[in-house]
Parts: structure tokens; sequence; C-alpha cells
């Protein structure tokens, strides 16, 4: 079973701390992604693990053991760089058995390894070729044939696709996660594209700033967020996220006075924040609809409408805060610009959120 423990570990780069005690369990067989903005530690953790870069405190357990101290090489771990890091001067073929080479693996294994991940990974054509004579998609493909023939215990992946077109990019995500549920490999995978995270993984990690903001499924991650940074960096368009204060367990107001009534679930969790006042409420764009002329909701004018073929998507100004608000209606709903209307939140699609903290209020 190769399960990572990563335990109150911490990584400084002079005066700027990058990791912030991280507390992290990828189980056995898990496809685990790191996703956040760019700084927030991501790339440095899956190094640590790797063993690139040496951690300032804590620990990291791999199968059990603590290898904090192990070289790269002894960690019986495979990762896949940005930029795929190929030899230039090496065909396909030299890449890709370069790593069993240099471990003395007999010749007859490593033209079976060599068979069957080219096979796999349907690259056996491109063997003869050098890294300039291949395609983005193609060096792909030949980073993760190096890094599979190994047999490693544990997969890593620092953004492998941002050097691919958008049509490459949805092709070559499928094809690994196939991969690794067909090999059964524990894998970590680094990314700032929550589209991409949601995709391939089976819990998502967040990390803001160097800590950990939440560890759950997709839909944990993007239904519930635990707090208003999560909520506001899963989903595109973002979740609108609005300040607003209660007066009693079943009303909330948006600013200047607009009264928007809630049912439970909601009213349940206004009552748990006896002695607050201001608050956040969140709601994703799907979950909010643009009634022209309605008389309940938040009252709102059409400011920009985004047609896309599947849906119409709005952006609205909140006439109560002045806030912009995106709201996704049907396709062929196109309201002239400065329309009025109401802005009404689907039963049991509203998030609340402390005010103070940002977290989410359960």
């Amino acid at each position: 079973m190769v399960k990572v423990i990563l335990e109150d570990v911490s990584k400084s780069f002079g005066s700027s701390k990058v990791v912030n005690d991280l507390n992290l369990t990828v189980n056995d067989k898990e496809f685990v992604t790191l996703l956040g903005p760019s700084g927030c530690g991501k790339t440095t953790t899956l190094r640590c693990i790797a063993g690139l870069e040496t951690v300032d405190s804590g620990k990291i357990m791999v199968d059990d053991q603590v290898v904090n101290d192990k070289s790269p090489q002894d960690r019986d771990v495979a990762m896949v760089f940005q930029n795929y890091a190929l030899y230039p001067f090496m065909t396909v073929r030299d890449n890709i058995t370069f790593p069993l080479r240099i471990h003395k693996v007999p010749k007859d294994k490593v033209e079976r390894k060599l068979r069957d991940v080219s096979e796999m990974l349907h690259i056996t054509h491109l063997l003869p070729r050098k890294p300039k004579q291949l395609s983005g998609g193609e060096q792909q493909r030949v980073a993760v044939g190096r890094a599979l023939v190994r047999d490693p215990k544990l997969f890593l992946l620092d953004e492998p696709f941002s050097n691919l077109d958008a049509k490459l990019r949805i092709e070559t995500r499928s094809e690994i996660k196939s991969l690794q549920k067909g090999l059964g490999i524990t894998t970590i995978f680094v990314t700032h594209d929550q589209a991409e995270a949601m995709a391939l993984a089976d819990r998502i990690a967040v990390m803001n700033q160097g800590s950990l903001q939440q560890i759950g499924t997709p839909d944990e991650t993007y239904g519930k967020p635990a707090n208003v940074m999560v909520a506001q960096f899963l989903g595109s368009p973002a979740m609108n996220v609005l300040n607003a204060r209660f007066v009693k367990p079943d009303t909330i107001i948006i600013k200047d006075g607009v009264d928007v009534a809630v049912r439970r679930p909601e009213a349940s969790k206004l009552a748990s924040l006896s002695g607050v006042d201001e608050i956040r409420v969140g709601f994703r764009p799907e979950d909010a609809e643009f009634e022209i002329g309605g008389q309940d909701g938040i009252p709102a004018e059409v400011r920009v409408e985004e047609p896309s073929g599947t849906h119409m998507l709005l952006t609205l100004e909140a006439s109560a805060s002045l806030d912009q608000v995106k709201v996704v209606m049907p396709p062929g709903f196109a309201p002239r610009l400065g329309t009025k209307g109401r802005i009404r939140v689907r039963e049991g699609k509203l998030n609340i959120f402390d005010a103070k903290s940002g977290d989410r209020v359960e």
C-alpha cells in the first residue's frame, strides 16, 4: 500500500514561508490534485515530496517510511515536469529507457518495459525521433512514459499540460486519468486550473499562501466550500459573494435594506450565528435566476450578456450593493442591456460565510 502523509511540513526560502505547517494524507491508489493560485506553495510541496527540496520542519512519509533524509533516487517516485525535461540529443527510445539503463536493468527487461509503455501510450512509432521532432502532446506522452517505465511507487505531475492547446489538454487529461486508474498508481497532480482539477481528481487539496484551505471530493469542494477563498477560486465563473447582515433566523439583508427571505437549511445556519450581525452570502451563477419584473429577490440590472451556445451568462449589477453578480440563464434568454429585474437564489443553494474569518457557517 503506497500512502503519502505530510505532517506539519514547512518550507521557507529566505524570509518567505512558502509552505506553512501543511498536513495532508494521500491514500493508496488515490489521485489527489494540489490546486491554488500561483505562489500558493503547491509546486514546492510536490518538490518536497520528490526530495528535490529539503523541508525545514515536519515529516514526509511514503509507504509508512519517513523519507525526509532520503535522496530523490531512493524515494522510488517518478515526476513529470512542466517543461517535460527531455534530453534533446537522445531519441524517444533512449529518453524512455534512460532511468532503467542507469540502474543497469538487464537489456531484455528494458526492451520489454519499453514495448509495454510505448504501446500503452501509443508512441511506438515515435521511438526513433528526437524531442525537437515531436509536438507538445507527443513530448508530454514521452515524459509520462519515462516516468512510468520504472514502475514507481508514487507518480508526481507538475502542471504537465500547461504547454498544450485547449483541445489537446482536454484529450490528454482524459488519457492520464484512464491511465492512472488502470495502473493504480498513487498520484499527486499540481495545477492552477480548477476545471482540470475537477475533471481529474478523486480529491482536491486547495492551497493558498502556503496553507491548506480544504481537501475533499470535487463535489464537496465545489458545493460546500470551506471559506470564501475556495468558493471564489473554484468555478468558472466564480461564486457570487455579497456582504449582508441578518436580523432574524429566516431573513438576511443585502446592503441598503433589501430583504432576502431564506428557508431551511439556510435558516438553521443563521440561527447558529447568535450575536453576529455581519455575514457574507454566496451562490453559484447556475444556482440563481434573473426574473424580469419579479417581486422577490435582489434587485438588479443587466450590464453584460455573454452567449455560449449552451447557456447565456448575464453580468448584473445588484442595485442594493452595486456588486457585479453573474447568473447563468438558458440559451436564447437575451434581455436588453439596462433591463431591470430580480435575482432569485434557488432554495438550498445559499452559502453563508462569517464576515470576519471568511469561513463557512455550517
